[in-house]
């Protein structure tokens, strides 16, 4: 089995970046906006956003669990609330709920102005690292 922490994934095709974690609580994930997150109308493709929403929250879960356990994405329900078309945009999580087989987080993503532009509620599901 590959190791997580050592393979590419979807976050380097899309370009995500700037991944923090503070503390088990609270998780900071970028997308750098570029033509190959463009949909045809020259805006941000919702699922790239919401693919940033649920690499974060799997990232961050799987920092906490690892390494008997592995961090996958179970439910993704992203709200869109304004467009994007150039700059970053940043995402912020929060648990809400930290579970044994399920973590719930609350993401926020804003764009380069600070202005609020999706919302989304991400469950992780936490299971035992396959051997």
């Amino acid at each position: 089995m590959p190791d997580p922490d050592q393979t590419a994934f979807l976050e380097e095709t899309l370009g995500f970046d700037g991944f923090e974690l503070e503390g088990e609580e609270l998780a900071r994930g970028r997308l750098t906006v570029a033509d190959r997150v463009r949909q045809p109308f020259g805006i941000v493709h919702g699922g790239a956003m919401a693919a940033l929403a649920e690499s974060v929250t799997s990232r961050a879960t799987y920092e906490a669990v690892k390494p008997e356990m592995i961090a996958v994405g179970q439910s993704n329900e992203t709200k869109f609330l304004r467009p994007v078309s150039e700059g970053t945009i940043d995402a912020v999580a929060r648990v809400r709920h930290r579970g044994r087989t399920t973590w719930i987080w609350d993401v926020e993503m804003s764009d380069a102005e600070g202005r609020l532009c999706a919302l989304c509620r991400m469950t992780i599901a936490v299971r035992p690292m396959p051997s």
